[in-house]
């Protein structure tokens, strides 16, 4: 890689370029992490820890069990849906292990989102937690997903425990809505069935696909990112080359509080495995109270966040009680981190907030700031083996904006090459040649390059929303909307949120003048997952178009 700006940027020990074929595969990182902290607990959720070595053998049973499924092939398609469990460290080692691609997604989605993600993907197999069995059960028309397998919050907790939260959540708090999936496995079963088969080893190529990590698209049609093994490894080593300056193997502790479903999280939490730490996994990160006593006891060294996750700690009296004696890195993505609350984070923590820059096709890390310095407003420079080029008209390239130059002469697409970056989108030929091109990653971001090499994000992805770090695309809350049958024409816009980043917006014109708020709201509901939901609606009599009838997004934003 030739000399670039950013790299006079490098801090101290920093190398410019990574090896991505450190390990020949996600499995056989778990393997040599065992081999080096065998005893050591790798994953700990509610008090339960799960050591490397017992991870390693639980998700060996779990992909013989999976192996031996009727009509199960490698580089077939296994969907997890599921919050934060030990669970789904197992099951996503035992799907790589076997050579499955594992299929991310949301547990709050409805049915809808659920059947278009089995249905794009192909799916053959779902391990999904009991809690949204029903939600399932209405999804599964029409699509290859044959085999289940249910798994109950305390599945892999010591008998008592397990019993006792299992119950609680069936029969107490009543969480679990009836449901009817007679060709269901029981997680534990399944373990158990594997252990007596025996796994086979599968021989795993670094250039094999283990993700399709779905990303939404600005025609609103959901899209899966191919991810390969070496994808996710080189930007593991990209990450953590960046991060661990002062980390020592064995003994960190990073808290897990965002989803591991989110590629952000994923990646981060594999990094975290090479290292040999242990990552304390938080199921309901909303219970703030709960995530406190976490970081109280765990004396945490590692954190990543939103915007949103960091505030409502800050506005926590337990957690802003605690003293950090151990706190090396917070990392903070998926949507910016609002200065307020960077400034806040350092005052109470003593830890600056590290931003990044990423995108679910770069698996996801592409440019970091320097680690423990004040945020300046710019998302960095380009991690290691990274090449981050603004193109402009014609994709001609714009170069570094001087110092004292005017930064919008040199502002255009923020463009990317390294090894991180995805293969392409499922299925998708054309989204993926309007992406993908001469070698580069069209990301649709708009920004510019200082002359040190820092990136600086001027705008975003043309009419996407981005609601506490997840990606929302317009297009598919208006196809929502305009199905009511009281409804002639609806425009969806983002607007700023102090608490989530933006919110989402609906503006409609109603075919029935009696369409209320609620009924709106109350349809929405059934169709979308939280996060996607409207939470301002505005009736008007028409909505801003151009000449040619094209809703005018950017005036929806100023009714």
């Amino acid at each position: 890689m030739s000399d670039y700006p950013w790299f006079a940027s490098y801090p101290e020990g920093i190398p410019h370029n990574i090896n991505p074929d450190r390990f020949p595969s996600l499995p056989g990182m778990l393997d040599e992490t065992a081999q080096r902290f065998p005893n050591h607990v790798g994953y700990s959720n509610m008090g339960v820890g799960l050591s490397y070595s017992k991870t390693v053998e639980l998700s060996k049973s779990l992909a013989a069990y999976l192996q031996n499924l009727e009509g199960m092939k490698p580089g077939d398609r296994v969907a997890l849906m599921m919050p934060n469990l030990l669970q789904y460290i197992v099951a996503v080692f035992a799907c790589l292990r076997a050579g499955f691609v594992v299929v991310n997604i949301n547990p709050l989605y409805t049915s809808r989102e659920v059947h278009e993600t089995l249905q794009d993907s192909g799916a053959k197999a779902i391990i999904i937690i009991e809690n949204f069995a029903k939600t399932l059960q209405s999804a599964l028309r029409d699509t290859q997903c044959q085999h289940i397998v249910l798994t109950g919050v305390g599945d892999l907790f010591p008998f008592f425990k397990r019993t006792l939260v299992n119950f609680a959540i069936r029969y107490v708090k009543k969480m679990v809505p009836p449901y009817n999936l007679p060709q269901a496995v029981r997680f534990n079963d399944a373990i158990k069935e594997g252990r007596q088969l025996g796994f086979r080893p599968h021989t795993i190529q670094s250039t094999d696909t283990a993700f399709l990590q779905y990303t939404g698209g600005t025609t609103g049609v959901s899209k899966g990112a191919i991810l390969t093994h070496r994808n996710i490894l080189a930007n593991m080593e990209q990450v953590g080359t960046w991060l661990s300056s002062t980390f020592k193997e064995g003994e960190e502790t990073a808290l897990i509080a965002l989803p591991l479903y989110h590629i952000f999280s994923l990646t981060a939490t594999l990094c975290f495995s090479a290292w040999g730490a242990t990552m304390v996994l938080i199921t309901n990160p909303r219970d703030i109270n709960g995530l406190a006593k976490e970081c109280i006891k765990w004396n945490f060294s590692i954190m990543i966040g939103v915007n949103t996750l960091f505030s409502a700690m800050l506005n926590n009296e337990l957690f802003c009680s605690h003293k950090f004696t151990r706190l090396k890195m917070t990392a903070g993505g998926g949507t910016q981190v609002q200065r307020v609350i960077a400034e806040r984070w350092v005052k109470q923590t003593g830890c600056n907030i590290l931003e990044a820059y990423g995108l679910t096709e770069c698996s996801p890390g592409v440019c970091g700031n320097i680690p423990n310095m004040p945020w300046d407003g710019s998302v960095g420079v380009p991690l290691p083996s990274t090449v981050v080029s603004i193109r402009g008209d014609n994709f001609a390239d714009l170069g570094c904006c001087p110092e004292g130059g005017n930064p919008s002469d040199y502002t255009g697409e923020i463009c990317v090459q390294g090894p991180q970056v995805m293969q392409g989108y499922w299925n998708k030929p054309e989204e993926t040649a309007s992406v993908l091109r001469d070698g580069w990653l069209r990301t649709g971001d708009v920004g510019y390059m200082n002359h040190k090499g820092e990136v600086t994000i001027t705008d975003r992805k043309k009419d996407m929303i981005l609601v506490s770090g997840f990606n929302v695309y317009p297009n598919e809350v208006e196809n929502v909307i305009a199905s009511m049958p009281g409804v002639l024409e609806v425009g969806v816009v983002g607007m700023p949120s102090e608490k989530s980043g933006e919110l989402v917006r609906a503006v409609i014109v109603r075919k029935d003048p009696s369409l209320t708020v609620d009924q709106v709201k109350a349809y929405c509901r059934t169709q979308l997952t939280a996060y996607k939901m409207p939470k301002e609606i505005i009736f008007v009599d028409e909505l801003p178009k151009t000449n040619v009838g094209k809703i005018l997004r950017r005036e929806l934003k100023n009714l």
